[in-house]
């Protein structure tokens, strides 16, 4: 591809392009199946077209295996032979034993999203077990300690870009507190016909070459019409200033992903049945690499009464995002004999993913018009407006200016980072920002001088957009807080990185050159993330609860996976009940390289 595509205007790259996946049979993600979709409708319970193992033992096989998602046969990594792979549902208290087997030709892993287990069950190369050699078998066997939505995928290079991934869904011991009377489980994923390591290479090379709706003289002449010259000439300057973009929303976009449901295309669209007046549970897992995606179903409320696989009290919402590895249970009753279009459109407003909810198989819905493409304004990158002002009349550059205002907070370690002034439990950090002699120099591009909670808010592109949009202020636990202990200590961890560069890292430092973090058994910790970065970090502890500080201390809610949104912070409780060595990452794939940590509890 020549290296001038910039200048191609987005309506005629990406559009057609919208056209053409629209107009694509589903790909052959059954392939190993011999079955059609159009056959594929289950009983009530049953989520419809795929593959669903239940019981105590499991047998499941890595392998690969042509697809076509597109009009071009590529190769994927699948589950028993399909993308994604099977439902796995298993019972809460009970013990599950899975046979894992590898016939792929490198080393390969499985890791259970969300699950709390030994270490050496959580499958996650170098830092839980060794992985899994090609032609070998490992076994899984652990106590199910939790009961609801949940996903697996690999740990391994980028397999979970090619499809190693799969749901789990886990039934309560007691009875569900919530009723409806179907089950559908709605996996999200953006397939690429792009080899990722290719995909990964040309993000080196050039961090924003899938972004096609970069600024142009076109929108110069629109701005300046809209909003005056003054108004945009200071606007520019302030984005010029920080050498940044207020279209820097996703490294991968709709130019080369394709965005799935259930493993279908948007050309072909996932359907479930329903009866009108019959409650219905959407089981929505987020398993991308790289997608964020907003979620509704026009004509339809959603109540929400699970995130990450816990209880929440019911919030009735039209719209919410799920970042990537999230988790979210909807219960919809559909009042119409009418087909509805369930609608997840990825953030950057470069493609969607589509499914139909239906009466009747001749009906189906078609999905509703994109939004506009969305802009990051200034409160996005946590920036003190009149500082930057001071430092544009005085520096042509701000270079002079960010390291005066940084220079007194240099050298302190992310162990010790934060811990002057704990605040209560629930209610979040209230500690001073302190940057690390390590967050200066070539390998960090920006450091967000003001970043606040922004909980309330739903994100860029949700903002007023006349919808009730679902933020992290509305969840709360539907049970009481277990641990209502005040935490011993705090931990600010900057989620930093030079995005000309695509380099990420925690602190300044990436996972290869990084300390492990430590905790103490037992211990009671509060985790504080800074992001210093443009990007929304989907950020993910393996093996302990991360619960989320909403201001309630009694009904705190537990995540697996916590969205920090650009130039914000964000604080969690830990309860280090859990030994072992454990991952600690951000889950967009291209970005777990360097954004990564080792956590030791002992």
């Amino acid at each position: 591809m020549s290296e001038n595509r910039k200048a191609i205007n987005l309506d005629e790259i990406i559009l057609p392009r919208r056209q053409f996946v629209k107009g694509v049979a589903m790909g052959s993600a059954l392939l190993g199946l011999g079955l059609s979709p159009a056959k594929l409708f289950a009983a009530k319970d049953q989520p419809v077209g795929q593959q669903i193992l239940k019981g105590n033992n499991f047998k499941l096989t890595l392998a690969p295996q042509p697809v076509n998602f597109t009009g071009n046969e590529r190769m994927a990594t699948t589950v028993n032979g399909t993308v994604p792979g099977p439902i796995l549902r298993w019972k809460e208290g009970e013990t599950v034993t899975l046979d894992v087997t590898n016939h792929l030709p490198e080393a390969s892993s499985i890791h259970w999203h969300g699950m709390i287990l030994p270490t050496g069950m959580d499958g996650v190369p170098d830092i839980s077990f060794p992985g899994i050699a090609p032609g070998e078998s490992f076994r899984y066997q652990f106590k199910v300690k939790q009961s609801g939505t949940y996903w697996y995928h690999s740990h391994s290079g980028f397999q979970e870009q090619t499809g190693l991934y799969g749901s789990i869904i886990i039934d309560p011991k007691e009875s569900y507190p919530f009723s409806y009377d179907r089950d559908y489980v709605i996996m999200l994923s953006d397939w690429s016909d792009e080899d990722p390591t290719g995909i990964y290479a040309k993000l080196k090379k050039m961090s924003g070459y899938y972004n096609f709706a970069e600024r142009t003289a076109g929108d110069l002449i629109q701005d300046i019409q809209q909003k005056g010259f003054g108004r945009t000439k200071a606007d520019r300057s302030m984005w010029n200033w920080m050498r940044m973009s207020d279209r820097d929303l996703s490294d991968v976009t709709g130019y080369t992903y394709t965005y799935l449901m259930n493993g279908i295309t948007p050309a072909e669209g996932w359907t479930g049945l329903f009866k009108r007046g019959e409650k219905v549970r959407l089981r929505i897992i987020n398993g991308s690499a790289m997608s964020f995606f907003d979620v509704r179903i026009p004509g339809l409320k959603m109540t929400v009464i699970a995130a990450d696989g816990q209880n929440i009290e019911p919030v009735t919402v039209d719209e919410f995002r799920i970042g990537v590895a999230e988790t979210y249970d909807v219960i919809v009753e559909p009042e119409a004999d009418r087909a509805y279009a369930i609608f997840a459109q990825a953030l950057d407003r470069t493609g969607y993913a589509r499914g139909t909810l239906t009466p009747d198989l001749s009906l189906s819905a078609e999905a509703p018009s994109l939004d506009p493409y969305p802009l990051l304004i200034h409160q996005d990158m946590g920036m003190d407006m009149s500082s930057m002002s001071a430092g544009m009349e005085h520096s042509t550059t701000g270079k002079n200016e960010m390291h005066r205002m940084d220079h007194t907070e240099k050298g302190m370690s992310e162990n010790m980072a934060g811990l002057a002034i704990l605040g209560p439990a629930g209610l979040g950090s209230n500690s001073d920002i302190i940057h690390s002699a390590t967050e200066f120099g070539p390998h960090v591009d920006m450091r967000t001088q003001k970043p606040e909670f922004r909980l309330s808010d739903p994100g860029v592109g949700l903002r007023n957009n006349g919808r009730r949009v679902l933020s992290y202020s509305d969840i709360r636990n539907l049970y009481p807080t277990a641990d209502q202990r005040e935490p011993e200590r705090e931990i600010q961890l900057h989620l930093t990185g030079n995005m000309a560069r695509y380099m990420w890292s925690i602190n300044g430092i990436k996972y290869a050159d990084a300390e492990p973090l430590k905790f103490k058994y037992g211990e009671r910790v509060r985790i504080t993330l800074v992001n210093d970065t443009m990007m929304n970090h989907p950020m993910h502890l393996h093996g302990m609860w991360s619960e989320l500080e909403t201001g309630d201390s009694q009904r705190i809610p537990r995540k697996h996976t916590v969205i920090v949104q650009p130039g914000s912070k964000i604080s969690y409780l830990v309860t280090a009940d859990a030994a072992g060595s454990w991952a600690y990452h951000c889950h967009l794939l291209y970005h777990m390289l360097g954004m990564f940590r080792k956590v030791i509890v002992s």
